[in-house]
């Protein structure tokens, strides 16, 4: 993987650092090493700071004040300032009085609302140069002896710049952070100070509390002789600069206190447990916090549920060819992996799960349901446990769910969450605040749910508690799995029978589990009925190989000569083939094996040898069977002879991306003869050249023109595929595996 310090890196014409702390220092060397500003200078009051960031090469200038080289400035040059946050109005005032309109100002102090409001009140309203910025790093070194280059390399820098902020001088900012090896994010700032007080404020004064607590006691040096590492990691940031805390607890004080205040109940519950021998209480405290910990250890180590400004961007380089030959299995199933969590939380008693999928939509998931007060365990190599709460057990979570990336979390959670007490909201990321709500937001509407959506019914999903939910029978205008599942989990909340009817077949793994939980579920055709009013039993469940997933492998080996794949152990629910059926019409030898049933699913083993491709009118029966599968699906049509033709499929447009399009524009990009339609695509099979092809930030485009390399003529570059983790964590490593050339890269 390529990192930044290959990257060609701005060049600003003068760096001026006001404050050479830490922060500023480091600033300052990264600056001058890594070639990015013309000139370096620093400005202190001290003379002995000055002098010894001249001779440790830090700077290439000392000056006293801004005054001496402000006159100096213009477009192009940028002032950061490094002060303690209580002395930052005097050089804000500094800077409105010597500094041209053009030349570009930043800060790194810890609280974001305190510059803004000084801002405001000495320019008179938010000056557009000024962009606010924090960068996440630090030690508990300080001063301008403790400077280290790498200091902020792959650590982030939240900007909180303003609607009036000017683009340009984000812009330089943001490349003169990324030039230091940084991760530049925004944020709004009332948001950036509740996160940090809760992240970093708070943990660095509950470090000083005990320090100074222990250090009061007349044994402390036998105290402090017997700690052990735990100990010392926890307390060493109670050794960074007293002054620079001080003024942070000052500037922050009332979202600092919102969260001491929480804290400090925490600890009045847990000292009432602990005196009063209360087992199970400490034991949901312990594990909740541990689980929620590694879950949140995952995502830091994968950058997931960030919300970027130039966060580095994984692309995929691919090489031509390959021979497509192995044996593997794909992850598990994710359909199942989301409703194992949501049925599990709602059954009573322990449930186990074995083969979950830790990517991050079915992780969102979980995380959701223990913000609800649910202890789950896990996941650890694919095994949870659930400890369920009863249909009604459900508590008030305190802030939004977060759901990433995943319309199976925010679609199938609207309906459990219309049939509770309290109220909810639901978030996402970028894609799915784009993603159509009302399909589920109207049907609840209809049972006497209250949902409020963004304008132009997206995310987020406002859900009003303590309404009565009443059956209904439900004529879906539009094939869907999940607005089936939606409006039939709403139903567990009812009195009476909710039924929904479909106008095709959509997978089934909703009323397959509920089935396995115990909950009665009857299907006639083509509706779907279940009555409220029962009871989830805690049961086992093993999740398969997801069929979506083992697609991409299932057409490697299809359009690559002499191929032969083999995959273990995947899911070939009836509702879920569509894709082995549409392969098998084109002309792909695909033999099941070792077919048993897990769980009320169907399971096989699935090799598949290539034979030449042929174009086909897709049957619009399978194309509900294949909705996930289409993006890799259009890869095979590409390598077939003749036409391809799909119809009926106008759900791939309000997918991750609109998959119809962004397939169609990457195929032409690599010269293939690809026509859109309204609801579907029509394709002349031909010759995969090579180029470059957006993934429109969609995991299964960016996965489907990877597999496309292995019969291109040249390299492909797929651009934006970080979002392949939300589906598929390995990809990479079972691609390569197969015998695809694939590379990595961050830009």
């Amino acid at each position: 993987m390529t990192n930044n310090s290959q990257q060609p890196k701005p060049v600003l014409n003068r760096l001026v650092v006001i404050g050479l702390g830490l922060i500023g220092s480091s600033l300052a060397l990264a600056a001058r090493q890594q070639g990015l500003a013309a000139q370096v200078v620093g400005i202190s009051r001290r003379d002995s700071t000055l002098e010894l960031a001249l001779e440790a090469g830090i700077i290439d200038r000392a000056e006293q004040d801004l005054e001496a080289v402000a006159s100096e400035l213009k477009a192009g040059d940028l002032v950061v300032i490094g002060v303690p946050t209580l002395t930052l109005p005097a050089v804000l005032e500094d800077c409105r009085r010597l500094l041209a309109s053009d030349v570009t100002i930043t800060d790194v102090a810890s609280v974001k609302g305190s510059v803004v409001n000084a801002a405001v009140e000495i320019y008179g309203s938010m000056p557009r140069q000024l962009v606010p910025g924090h960068p996440i790093a630090g030690s508990e070194k300080s001063g301008v002896t403790a400077a280290v280059a790498s200091l902020f390399v792959d650590h982030r820098v939240i900007l909180t710049p303003s609607e009036v902020t000017g683009s340009d001088h984000i812009k330089l900012v943001t490349d003169l952070w990324c030039g230091a090896g940084a991760i530049v994010t925004s944020m709004d700032v009332r948001e950036h100070d509740e996160i940090l007080a809760a992240t970093s404020h708070l943990p660095h004064f509950l470090a000083y509390s005990l320090v100074d607590t222990l250090a009061a006691k007349g044994d402390n040096h036998e105290i402090f002789r017997y700690a052990a590492g735990g100990f010392r990691d926890f307390t060493r940031i109670a050794a960074s600069d007293p002054v620079m805390w001080r003024d942070i607890a000052l500037a922050n004080k009332d979202a600092i206190l919102v969260i001491l205040d929480q804290v400090m109940g925490n600890f009045n519950q847990m000292r009432t447990a602990i005196e009063g021998g209360d087992q199970d209480y400490l034991m949901d405290v312990f594990t909740r916090a541990r689980d929620a910990r590694n879950h949140f250890g995952k995502i830091l180590d994968s950058k997931a549920l960030s919300s970027p400004m130039t966060e580095k961007t994984i692309n995929y380089r691919v090489a031509p060819g390959g021979n497509a030959q192995g044996d593997i299995r794909v992850p598990g199933d994710k359909s199942m992996s989301h409703r194992s969590i949501m049925l599990g939380s709602l059954a009573n008693g322990l449930t186990e799960v074995t083969g979950f999928l830790e990517g991050e939509d079915s992780l969102a998931t979980l995380q959701a349901f223990r913000d609800m007060g649910v202890v789950i365990e896990g996941p650890e190599q694919g095994r949870v446990a659930i400890n369920g709460v009863g249909l009604h057990g459900l508590k008030a979570p305190t802030k939004p769910l977060y759901l990433g990336n995943s319309g199976t979390s925010i679609r199938l959670l609207s309906g459990l969450l219309a049939g509770q007490s309290f109220d909810t909201e639901l978030t996402g990321d970028s894609s799915l605040s784009g993603r159509p709500m009302g399909r589920v937001a109207n049907p609840l509407a209809e049972m006497g749910a209250i949902i409020e959506t963004a304008a132009g019914g997206t995310p987020p999903l406002k859900i009003k508690g303590g309404q009565t939910l009443k059956p209904i029978n439900y004529a879906m205008p539009m094939a869907s799995a999940q607005v089936k599942s939606c409006v039939l989990l709403a139903g567990l909340y009812t009195e009476g029978q909710t039924s929904v009817v479909e106008p095709a077949p959509t997978r089934d793994h909703t009323e397959r589990m509920l089935r396995g939980f115990g909950y009665s579920v009857t299907t006639d055709g083509s509706t779907a009925s279940l009555s409220g009013g029962g009871s989830l039993a805690a049961t086992r469940i093993d999740v398969p190989a997801d069929i979506s997933s083992a697609a991409f492998f299932m057409v490697a080996a299809a359009i690559v000569p002499d191929s032969d794949i083999t995959l273990r152990h995947v899911g070939v629910n009836p509702t879920r083939i569509g894709v082995i059926n549409i392969l098998r019409q084109m002309g792909t030898r695909i033999e099941l094996t070792n077919e048993i049933e897990v769980g009320g699913e169907p399971v096989a083993d699935i090799r598949v040898r290539y034979a030449p491709l042929k174009g086909i009118t897709i049957p619009e029966d399978q194309v509900p069977l294949a909705i996930d599968e289409f993006p890799v699906l259009f890869v095979a049509a590409s390598c077939a002879t003749g036409e391809t033709l799909l119809t009926g499929a106008e759900e791939l447009r309000v997918k991750e991306s609109d998959r119809i399009q962004s397939m169609a524009d990457g195929l032409v990009t690599l010269g293939i003869d690809a026509q859109p339609t309204a609801d579907g695509i029509r394709i002349l099979g031909g010759q995969l050249g090579s180029g470059t092809v957006a993934s429109h930030d969609d995991h299964r485009i960016a996965m489907a023109f990877t597999i496309a390399a292995l019969r291109a003529s040249g390299e492909i570059l797929v651009e934006h595929c970080n979002n392949v983790a939300t589906s598929f964590p390995d990809f990479v490593g079972l691609a390569q595996q197969v015998g695809i050339s694939i590379d990595l890269e961050s830009a």
